[in-house]
């Protein structure tokens, strides 16, 4: 039994396990395949092909159809690894799965499982999609080549991959995704799976599902039904029924400033050559006059973000922060600025932090930092406050319950709160016999971190948008575009900017823009780009400078009132008009729609029925 043939109404895949060849046919003759040998990669640099199958048979249940491989003999290793592979009667789903068995603590570095699709594209519409950020389309012969790149980190918001060619493609959907990578090399995506805690412990498992009419939109789609078949879509909605006080945050925009800052001598930040760059505050009671400036000027909403309340200000002394700083007014005057905001129907938003976990912190120590796989710990003194390690995700909880605690003890009401980095850094993996934590364990902690704010009636919030903190995350401070250079004004896109991200879940966060009419490039924006459009096209809301003016404030105001009217609505699709990739139109549930022509820096939006 060589090769094994499957046919059902969706697809054709025909299996020769012993050539390491899969190929998938589609009804209306679209064929995909796999000829690539998958291989493991050791710890101690060797890099082994799978060796001949040593047993091949076919798989039947009442649900599915497939055929299980069996792989022994790995050279310098006693692994054995299964491989099932199945296509489902019902819907045509293709599913690869394989078990490892006998393999060695710190053994195995990663295992490239399955091969790539061979893609052999080579028209116009002919890309790869990937979850980079906000989303990126990746024309064919492009060139671009990324090698171990991780699954819930900038690099892929989402476990997603996709690719379209000749009309038709599928989307790749990592069913096991919180140890998992991809390379990406000459247009072919290969998954590949790591260890968790140094042992591959359970089965991976990688989804395909074909389309024969198929875009970037259907790849988002098919992600976006699949997350809602297992309950992991929580709409705004939802969460604003959860928690109320999320409903103020619609339509508003954001206002980020900040109270103090103190730079560590041993942070990468400090400016040896102008002391007084790096230690400077503005007293809590400024920042309430600014505000009361902006409700006097027409702003009636806002969501307001302040960094550096802490005794050390921003990014020092986490997670112990305490008390508020002493100088712009302590927690009097951090008491004087909730209330102001309250008084102008403002939301009061805070800084945070409970990863970083600074030496010179009141509760620094080593016993509840991360532990690497060889017992040390993880070192970094870039931020301003210098030295420190990361708090294990696991401990990181009771802190969020005290701290919380204080703020209520002080009496300073927090409507919102800003769990730092939680939502953009990869999921961490901590080795102590005290307090260990798979990388799927770090994303339940973090999440629960955030839902302990949201059980307080605080809006929950971090930095970026990770699949798999997103049920328990309203809102982000922003999630753009990968670029040549994220923080270079005139950076280029990395392949085309698509809103990959707002296609499966504009219904479900609040994704703010950074910009104003006439301002191009920024953080994570291409340099001939709009974030102000932006923002306007994907009917989000867009940031609100804390001195603005008039002019400023009726652009805010615009592109707010679009974004609140939107806030509870899918995003359909999103088009390029007429091929022109600086054209690009939206479409929502309700019948709105959104174009936007980047190089006149004009937008248009039609409301239902218009």
């Amino acid at each position: 039994m060589s090769v094994i043939r499957i046919e059902n109404e969706k697809l054709i895949l025909t299996a020769d396990p012993a050539a390491f060849r899969y190929t998938v046919t589609l009804p209306g003759g679209s064929v995909w395949e796999m000829t690539e040998k998958p291989y493991v990669r050791f710890r101690d640099g060797r890099t082994v092909p799978f060796p001949a199958p040593s047993e091949i048979g076919e798989v039947k249940t009442g649900t599915f159809d497939g055929v299980r491989v069996r792989y022994v003999g790995f050279e310098g290793s006693e692994i054995a690894l299964t491989a099932t592979v199945k296509v489902e009667r019902t819907n045509g789903d293709l599913t690869f799965c394989l078990r490892t068995e006998g393999d060695k603590p710190g053994e195995i570095d990663f295992i490239s499982f399955p091969a790539p699709f061979d893609f052999g594209g080579s028209g116009s519409g002919d890309y790869t999609v990937l979850s980079r950020m906000q989303g990126a389309l990746i024309p064919a012969g492009s060139g671009y080549c990324f090698r171990r790149q991780e699954i819930f980190e900038r690099s892929s918001y989402m476990p997603l991959y996709g690719q379209v060619r000749g009309g038709g493609g599928y989307a790749a959907i990592y069913d096991t995704p919180f140890d998992a990578l991809y390379d990406f090399e000459n247009d072919r995506v290969s998954p590949l799976w790591r260890p968790s805690l140094g042992e591959m412990r359970y089965e991976r498992r990688m989804l395909f599902r074909f389309r024969e009419d198929c875009d970037y939109n259907t790849v988002a789609k098919c992600y976006r039904a699949y997350v809602k078949e297992r309950g992991q879509l929580v709409t705004l909605a939802e969460k604003a029924a959860r928690n109320p006080a999320v409903k103020n945050l619609i339509g508003a925009p954001v206002i980020h400033a900040g109270i103090a800052v103190h730079i560590s001598p041993e942070s990468d930040y400090y400016d040896k050559d102008h002391p007084e760059n790096n230690d400077y505050y503005t007293p809590f009671d400024t920042q309430a006059e600014n505000l009361r400036r902006l409700k006097e000027n027409g702003l009636e909403k806002a969501y307001t973000h302040f960094d550096g309340w802490g005794n050390h200000g921003y990014d020092n002394l986490h997670p112990s922060p305490f008390p508020p700083h002493e100088a712009a007014g302590g927690a009097e005057g951090m008491k004087r600025l909730s209330e102001t905001c309250k008084e102008l129907g403002y939301i009061f938003g805070v800084h945070d932090q409970y990863r970083d976990f600074y030496y010179d912190g009141p509760d620094f120590s080593l016993d509840e930092a991360i532990e690497n796989e060889d017992g040390s710990h993880p070192y970094c003194s870039v931020w301003y406050g210098g030295p420190h390690s990361f708090l294990c995700s696991a401990r990181a909880i009771e802190f969020v319950r005290r701290n919380y605690d204080e703020f209520e003890r002080l009496g300073i009401r927090i409507d919102a709160s800003y769990l730092d980095v939680f939502s953009v850094v990869g999921l961490d993996e901590c080795f102590s016999k005290d307090h260990p934590a798979t990388r799927k364990e770090c994303a339940e902690n973090r999440r629960r971190c955030l839902d302990i704010l949201t059980d307080r009636g605080i809006i929950p919030s971090s930095e970026e948008i990770l699949d798999c903190i997103l049920p328990s995350q309203v809102l982000c401070h922003h999630a753009p575009f990968f670029t040549t250079s994220l923080g270079a004004p005139d950076a280029d896109p990395v392949g085309v900017p698509i809103p990959l991200l707002n296609l499966v879940y504009h219904d479900c966060a609040v994704i703010p823009w950074i910009g104003l009419p006439g301002e191009h490039g920024g953080w994570g924006i291409p340099g001939r780009d709009s974030a102000y459009l932006h923002g306007i096209l994907n009917g989000n809301p867009v940031y609100c400078p804390i001195h603005a003016g008039p002019d400023a404030l009726r652009a805010v105001l615009e592109a707010c009132g679009s974004a609140e009217k939107l806030a509870y609505t899918e995003m359909l699709r999103h088009d390029f008009i007429d091929g022109d990739i600086r054209r690009q139109k939206t479409t929502f549930a309700d019948g709105t729609v959104i174009e936007v022509d980047f190089d006149k820096d004009t937008f248009e939006i039609r409301g239902p029925g218009e």
